[in-house]
């Protein structure tokens, strides 16, 4: 077996394979940069309106707290599924690939924004009591208090996340998105050994993986509290 597989390897790196493989890791790439960006953007966006006080913002509270809270306990192919029938209902024109966006997108968002609202509220209280008891108001306190003192919490587990979020970008290819998961099967489907193919899957992955988790921990050991280091 092992002699077959030695045998396969020119076969199977070659320009038609390596040209789908490019283009499947680049998908991947992609939905997981336009995902985390998104989520980091409007996760941000939500935790900023849970924050807001008053009976005026209660609705906005509550719809922030759902969202977050039904996101993030549905399973990610069901979201998919939902938002590829939704879509086609509304625009059957639309393309696997922007829905496969706006199903990732809409997972992110939920994560991440509960991965900030966590760093916010590791900011103590009498912080923000004494900022307020110095007139800062709303955009100062977080400007000048909570956001310079919860990056050191935020960080390490973002960057833990978006290396398991490049891991579930695979669920796409349930919709008929190519990236690296539905590469290897129709590779595998052309009749090249599934160790090789999927070996090679696990390298790129790898690849796509490994220098977001390096950098999370150099993150981590670089904001870490000086009793720590």
């Amino acid at each position: 077996m092992l002699d077959r597989l030695i045998n396969e390897i020119p076969r199977f790196f070659q320009y038609y394979t390596i040209l789908l493989l490019w283009q499947a890791m680049a998908t991947t790439l992609g939905m997981a940069v336009i995902g985390c960006t998104m989520g980091f953007a409007f996760g941000f966006v939500l935790v900023c309106l849970r924050q807001l006080t008053g009976w005026v913002f209660l609705p906005v509270r509550i719809v922030t707290i759902v969202y977050v809270d039904l996101f993030r306990r549905v399973p990610f192919l069901v979201i998919l599924y939902l938002v590829l029938f939704f879509i086609q209902a509304v625009n059957p024109n639309a393309s696997l690939l922007s829905i496969a966006v706006i199903g990732i997108c809409i997972l992110s968002i939920a994560y991440t924004a509960e991965i900030i609202r966590a760093g916010f509220e590791s900011v103590p209280r009498q912080q923000i009591e004494a900022a307020t008891v110095m007139n800062f108001n709303r955009l100062q306190i977080l400007r000048s208090v909570i956001i310079p003192q919860a990056w050191p919490v935020i960080l390490p587990p973002a960057f833990a996340y978006m290396v398991g979020f490049i891991k579930d970008t695979a669920l796409v290819s349930q919709i008929g998105v190519l990236e690296l998961t539905s590469a290897g099967k129709i590779l595998n489907n052309r009749g090249f050994s599934a160790l090789l193919v999927f070996g090679t899957i696990l390298v790129l992955y790898f690849v796509l993986s490994y220098p977001l988790s390096r950098l999370g921990a150099f993150a981590e050991a670089r904001l870490a509290p000086p009793r720590n280091r």
